[in-house]
């Protein structure tokens, strides 16, 4: 499993070409710059220069420093007083492990409650943040990575509501979990498998099994956590 290369003087890469604006500017920036910080382009630890963000995606300084901002919010980037903004640094060891053991301890139950309570419209709404119908969709592999990781995000987030624990959604939600394991390694593998399991959770919503729901969220968590461990090797 090879690792995607970084730059070695640790500053953002430059000459990735102009912004393909399919939505608005702020938003198209946004998720560009999300793209890197997901595929390890931009790596953990690393200096993000506005004026080459500037000259890279043909822009103005504001939609650059919007989307900071916003990333900033998600954890994703941090901000020092006339210094400027960095990438986040990578999670630790220790953090990886205990984030995986609070989701082991909370998310299957909140799939088991979630599989009770399921309707089709529940369902419907799982089926496409789950990702699995747009697995294939899309030719560029890091934009590819970086939709997976928010639609990983989202599907979660989404059985927890329908678990109907808000605190539980919030706790989770609160830690950008997601974003943050998704940075640990960038490789197809993460998302092939991650997507298979996806439909197994589905499987047993679908079947209205809080069991077999419980179950498929388990096994999903703990496969997550085996395939991402080689990072810190």
């Amino acid at each position: 499993m090879q690792p995607v290369s970084l730059s070695n003087n640790g500053e953002t890469p430059t000459g990735a070409g102009r912004i393909q604006r399919a939505g608005s500017l702020a938003e198209d920036v946004y998720e560009a710059i999300f793209a890197q910080l997901m595929s390890l382009k931009i790596a953990p630890g690393s200096r993000i220069t506005v004026d080459n963000l500037v000259k890279e995606f043909d822009v103005s300084h504001t939609p650059i420093r919007e989307a900071l901002g916003r990333l900033e919010g998600e954890g994703l980037v941090l901000k020092t007083h006339l210094i400027g903004y960095r990438a986040a640094p990578q999670i630790t060891r220790r953090r990886f492990d205990e984030l995986y053991e609070m989701r082991l301890l909370l998310e299957p139950h909140g799939a088991a409650k979630a599989a009770a309570t399921m309707d089709e419209a529940k369902l419907g709404t799982l089926l496409v943040a789950a990702g699995v119908m747009s697995r294939r969709e899309g030719k560029d592999e890091r934009l590819r990575y970086s939709n997976f990781a928010r639609q990983d995000a989202i599907f979660h987030d989404k059985i927890m509501e329908y678990a109907e624990n808000e605190l539980i959604r919030e706790t989770l939600g609160y830690q950008h979990t997601h974003f943050h394991i998704f940075r640990l390694m960038y490789h197809s593998r993460v998302t092939e498998e991650a997507l298979d399991e996806h439909e197994a959770i589905l499987a047993a919503f679908g079947s209205a099994d809080p069991d077999a729901a419980a179950k498929a969220m388990r096994a999903h968590i703990e496969h997550s956590r085996d395939r991402l461990l080689p990072a810190f090797d």
